[in-house]
């Protein structure tokens, strides 16, 4: 080997780099380790709530150290952790959201609010397309506009307008409106990532992940280790719209509510009836009360509706004050409460307020008002939340006068009283406009609403003059956590439009740590046998190919690290599939040495051409799995884009380390004159002088193979697939309880009608942990239907559960050691399923689609393709029919998600590395062998593989069945799918890919031969 030199050192530079990158890994760890130690000595582990006292105190400790000195002055830990390897969400624990940002929202505020029925049409329309369909919801607002005649974008009443003047005319065309929209619309989206990004780094998370994807308005963002789930859900979820509005007095809107209640009594004894009743026999005199402007309203309500307790009130008494009956607590007739509402009655209250109608009987000088609501507040006595309703004056532009924007800096901070507040400053324009706002409030005794998110936080008179300078506070009785959150989001600046929570994970930190303990587990144990059986089968230089994979181990996870890469579960599965793709390289490599040893050649020149000689069959083999793999990252998401990226990482270190490491070892110890054997005592004889005809049992294996794939499409037709929540959408809970548990008897109790009507339990790992599914909620509030479910879950299984676990305790996946309760959970919305589904097939498809052509490439005939995909769709077709028919019996989950998917994509990059490497023989037989027919050349050329096959196949279900086994319940269902597709893929690599390639080929004008005879092909 040429340049060994330039080879060495290279490889140690290398070398060096993985190590001195991964020296900032194990440096995280041990100040990691001591944090932990700090913590568990300082908290005493019987004290109330011990676990989050533990947190604290380690947080404290790591703050502490942070930007210190440590490991002699090497670096600091803040240092160390930027450059460590990352550990993805299923080994660390954390939160994954995908958000979407409104494209609705952003197209009503492109047309300044239009209210055009063109307009408007076009847009419900797009809202029901975009449920089910694949693009993006602009696409389908384009096609349903222009679907509709005569409709055109730039009407002054649409787009042509103050908010987009100088962009887009009255005089352009449709197609020259769109492409305007869609460049602003995507200036929007920079903006929403930009916003997102300023929270998300003022929060605090370390190592946080933030990703655009694609067009469709989505952001996917991942926070590992990041525990509190619901402050990060606010965090990214709020607009952050901030304005300051003038507020209505409660007796100012009194006589409103009076007669909005008469109204709806007026209506619902209409409707019970069905005849109309006369409202004076059942409604106040609300002429007469709007003659006394100072009443408050408690002056209007009698004592039986203002209710203090929990006290039931009757159908009857809601029909007649469908309203007033509601009231819980008048406001202060002065004050800009008008009146305390059971939060769960916010929806409804605000449907009778608002209704067209009932708004009529409105003053003039009101018609503008809006009702908006406080932030609700649990009132332990009466045991639920309790809501302020307040009346904002409103205007004909429906602007408040004054907004976020001018905000300059905002802080967590305390009122005189101590109080938790966040106080702002503003621009010099801000603070023109706050000085008028309070000097009329001031002079008119009246008060200034903070409105945050459609939410009045507070609504402060202002009794000592006029406020200058641009200095303001919100005040709510904030916790100090919230109101950094809240000055955090008011720094970053508002989003463009409302964020809804499509996708979400949150894995506890017990989970990841089990995920990590069973991934190290199966890492090493697959390692060991693999580096045993090396060493078994070719002695010494098994050694050295043991020491190379050692090697390429390196590199990985210093390549890792070095490109700032997240490590996962699957990534880990990424790493041990290596071991076999490494050992492949090597095992081709050592075969032709043997054929060359066994010509006669000496040990040089057989080493040599052994060598020259596999590097094409290595070549094709890795460049086909790198394509399915770069596929796969490419469509895939999360932890899946670990698994791809490693195997990526996997198979350029792996090239390196066989073809050159091992090189570098052989040639050193031959260098002296010493022989080297490829093989051990007990394995010298085996696959020795091989001859089979596999090209005679093709018949058999068409009808074998037949016969699985009819039975594959019989049970996918009938029995079909056990599809995971990753394509129906819906929510999937880990619950782990003190008790084993009957997962029939979970179903059945939470399938009630009761509960959610639909729901799934299936034991996940061990017999005291279940995956429960459910679709329930799906298209409710992501927050309001988690808590709901949560709810329903603990009521219904709490019979399972310890005595003492609070409902908090059961849903709070944050808890550090937490041994029972909810571990993790999973949501997914339906359009995004729908999504992923439709990006799964794009992968599996494409990825065929490129290793058509590569190979068609490489070997310059179809029928090589054709044989290579034919036998990739068999394998296919065979692991989803075993899916199909099993999934029902196994105990454990089978469930076809996106780590299906991507072992889907690995079984064909498997496939496809098993057949490439048998036509590559064929096709130097064919050039070497130009005696012999066409038959005979492909059976020796398979023959002379099959001790390659074997080895292979073998260290790779080695490898398998180890992670399979102590890999963690959350990837065996991804190992059974390799498992089977393994071995399905080196069937058909020899019985399908092959002989397909041989039937089409020899009966083409481009045989390489002349037309063989059916009997010398047999």
């Amino acid at each position: 080997m040429q340049n060994k030199g330039l080879i060495r050192f290279f490889a140690i530079i290398f070398a060096a780099v993985c190590i001195y990158q991964l020296t900032y890994t194990f440096i995280t760890y041990k100040v990691e380790k001591d944090a932990e130690a700090y913590a568990e000595r300082v908290v005493d582990r019987d004290a109330p709530n011990a676990p989050s006292l533990i947190e604290e105190a380690r947080k404290r400790y790591l703050d502490s150290v942070s930007n210190k000195d440590v490991w002699g002055g090497y670096t600091t830990y803040a240092g160390a952790k930027e450059d460590e390897l990352k550990k993805g969400l299923d080994l660390k624990g954390g939160i994954n959201v995908i958000l979407q940002i409104s494209i609705r929202d952003l197209l009503i505020g492109m047309a300044d609010g239009s209210t055009d029925g063109d307009f408007r049409t076009a847009l419900d329309r797009a809202d029901e397309r975009v449920k089910d369909g694949q693009q993006d919801y602009f696409d389908y607002f384009i096609e349903e506009f222009e679907a509709i005649e005569g409709a055109q974008l730039a009407s002054p009443d649409i787009f042509a307008n103050q908010e987009m003047e100088g962009r887009i005319n009255f005089d352009m065309s449709n197609s020259e409106v769109e492409p305007v929209l869609r460049e602003e619309l995507q200036s929007y989206m920079v903006s929403a990532f930009d916003v997102l990004r300023k929270r998300i780094d003022k929060f605090g998370t370390t190592q946080p992940n933030i990703q655009q994807l694609g067009s469709s308005g989505r952001i996917l963002i991942e926070m590992p280790g990041e525990k509190d789930v619901k402050r990060v859900k606010q965090l990214l979820v709020g607009t952050a719209l901030l304005e300051f509005w003038h507020v209505y007095k409660a007796s100012e809107v009194a006589p409103y509510l009076v007669a909005a209640d008469t109204y709806w009594a007026d209506k619902i004894a209409s409707e019970n009836t069905g005849t109309v009743t006369d409202s004076a026999e059942v409604a106040v005199d609300s002429t007469a009360v709007a003659q006394e402007q100072d009443n408050s309203l408690e002056s209007l309500l009698n004592d039986e509706v203002i209710k203090e307790d929990n006290a039931v009130v009757d159908q009857a008494q809601y029909d007649q004050n469908p309203i007033l009956s509601r009231v819980l607590a008048p406001g202060n007739g002065s004050g800009p409460i008008i009146a305390t509402f059971r939060a769960s009655d916010q929806e409804l209250i605000q449907g009778y307020l608002n209704d067209p109608q009932a708004r009529g009987k409105l003053p003039a000088d009101q018609r503008f008002i809006k009702f908006a609501w406080g932030r609700p507040e649990l009132n332990d006595e009466l045991g639920y939340e309790l809501i302020d309703l307040y009346a904002i004056r409103g205007n004909s532009q429906g602007e408040a006068p004054l907004s976020g924007g001018v905000i300059t800096n905002a802080k967590q901070d305390y009122d005189i009283n101590g109080k938790v507040i966040v106080s702002m400053s503003m621009n010099s324009e801000g603070a023109k406009i706050w000085e008028q706002m309070t000097t009329e409030a001031f002079q008119n005794q009246t008060q200034v609403a903070v409105v945050l998110d459609n939410t009045v936080y507070s609504a402060p008179g202002i009794t000592n003059g006029p406020i200058s300078g641009g200095n303001s506070q919100i005040s709510g009785n904030f916790t100090v956590p919230d109101a950094e959150d809240l000055a955090t989001v008011l720094k970053a600046g508002k989003l463009p439009a409302k964020a809804e929570i499509i996708q979400s994970e949150v894995i506890g930190p017990s989970l990841g740590q089990e995920a990590i303990n069973s991934g190290l587990w199966s890492f090493a144990i697959a390692l060991l046998l693999v580096l045993v059986w090396m060493f078994f089968y070719y002695g010494r230089a098994g050694l050295y190919a043991d020491v190379a994979l050692l090697v390429n181990i390196l590199f990985i996870f210093g390549a890792l690290a070095s490109f700032g890469a997240v490590l996962t579960l699957p990534g880990i599965a990424g790493i041990v599939l290596t071991i076999g793709i490494s050992v492949d390289a090597n095992v081709l490599i050592f075969e032709r040495i043997k054929e060359e040893l066994a010509k006669g050649k000496s040990q040089a020149d057989s080493i040599k051409d052994g060598f020259n000689n596999a590097l094409s069959s290595i070549l094709d083999a890795n460049i086909t799995t790198f394509l399915t793999a770069a596929i796969l990252y490419i469509f895939g998401t999360g932890p899946i884009q670990g698994f791809a990226t490693t195997l990526m990482i996997g198979i350029l270190t792996s090239l390196f380390t066989a073809i050159f490491i091992t090189r570098l070892f052989i040639d050193g110890y031959g260098k002296n004159g010493k022989s080297l054997a490829f093989t051990s005592a007990m394995t010298k004889s085996w696959f020795v002088n091989v001859r089979i005809d596999f090209l005679k049992m093709r018949k058999t294996a068409y009808a074998i193979s037949g016969v699985l794939i009819l039975a594959s499409i019989v049970s996918l037709a009938t029995l079909q697939l056990n599809f995971g929540i990753d394509f129906t959408g819906g929510r999937k809970y880990t619950v782990r309880f003190e008790q084993d548990m009957n997962a029939t008897e979970v179903t059945s109790i939470l399938s009630s009608p009761d509960v959610f009507g639909s729901a799934e339990a299936k034991t996940y790992g061990a017999d005291n942990q279940l995956a429960i599914s459910t679709k329930y909620g799906i298209e409710m509030d992501d927050t309001e239907a988690s808590a709901d479910i949560e709810s329903k879950l603990y009521t219904n299984l709490k019979q399972f559960l310890p005595a003492d676990m609070t409902q908090e305790e059961f849903g709070d996946v944050s808890l550090e050691g937490k041994e029972y309760g909810i571990m993790s959970n999973f949501q997914v919305g339906p359009t995004i399923a729908d999504d992923i589904l439709t990006g799964s097939l794009y992968a599996i498809f494409g990825s065929l689609i490129v290793v058509f052509l590569y190979i068609l490439i490489r070997f310059r005939r179809w029928q090589f393709s054709l044989g290579a995909v034919a036998a990739v769709f068999h394998d296919v077709i065979i692991v989803l029919g075993v899916f199909s028919a099993t999934y029902k019996v196994m105990p454990f989950n089978m469930e076809i998600d996106q780590a299906f998917i991507a072992a889907i994509l690995t079984v064909i990059g498997y496939s496809l590395n098993d057949t490439v490497v048998v036509f590559d023989r064929i096709r130097e037989y064919i050039a070497e062998k130009t005696n012999w027919d066409f038959a005979r050349t492909v059976n020796g050329a398979i023959s002379s593989t099959i001790s390659r096959t074997i080895n292979t196949s073998l260290t790779t279900l080695i490898v398998l069945l180890a992670i399979f086994i102590f890999g963690g319940e959350s990837i065996r269902g991804f190992m059974f799918a390799l498992i089977i597709g393994v071995i399905v893929g080196t069937y058909s690599s020899v019985f399908i890919a092959t002989p397909i390639m041989y039937d089409t080929l020899r009966k083409t004008k481009a045989r390489p031969r002349k037309s063989i005879p059916e009997k010398d092909a047999q």
